[in-house]
């Protein structure tokens, strides 16, 4: 009888240890790309540079249960790419593989307890998420900062 309750702890605890850690990095993930969004919005390419390198530090960590390998390869790449470039425009450009990434992320697995907003912008042509309804386009900034509407509220 004490094999079984120790049994039943044990494996309590390991899942109870599984959905923290699962619960603790998605909301990390996604911090992480809305300030690198939040970068790109403000045209600020060097703090694009480390928001994109602090949010592939939260994608490298990032449970294989929430990410597979190969999402996680795809988003490590573009990630990488946005954080190694000076260039705004370019950064920008890679922001939109990258956001389709979470943006499919997001619908697959709960990563946030607040709604997320898809928002797309029609003269890019390429979709980003928000945490916020009101439109700020990261592929645009100043030049067409409200450029754009929400399509789909995740919850």
């Amino acid at each position: 009888m004490k094999k079984i309750f120790l049994l039943v702890a044990v494996l309590t605890s390991t899942l109870l240890q599984s959905t923290f850690a699962q619960n603790t990095q998605a909301p990390e993930l996604l911090t992480s790309y809305y300030s690198l969004k939040d970068a790109l919005v403000s045209g600020d390419s060097e703090t694009a540079n480390k928001k994109a390198a602090e949010l592939n530090k939260a994608i490298e960590v990032a449970d294989s249960k929430i990410i597979g390998s190969k999402e996680k390869a795809e988003l490590l790449k573009h990630g990488a790419l946005i954080s190694g470039i000076k260039d705004i425009k370019v950064q920008r450009e890679h922001f939109a593989p990258l956001s389709n990434g979470i943006i499919a992320l997001a619908k697959s697995a709960k990563i946030s307890s607040e709604p997320i907003y898809v928002q797309y912008c029609p003269m890019k042509k390429s979709s980003w998420l928000s945490n916020e309804k009101a439109v700020k386009n990261p592929y645009y900034g100043s030049s067409m900062l409200t450029c754009g509407k929400v399509t789909e509220t995740i919850n």
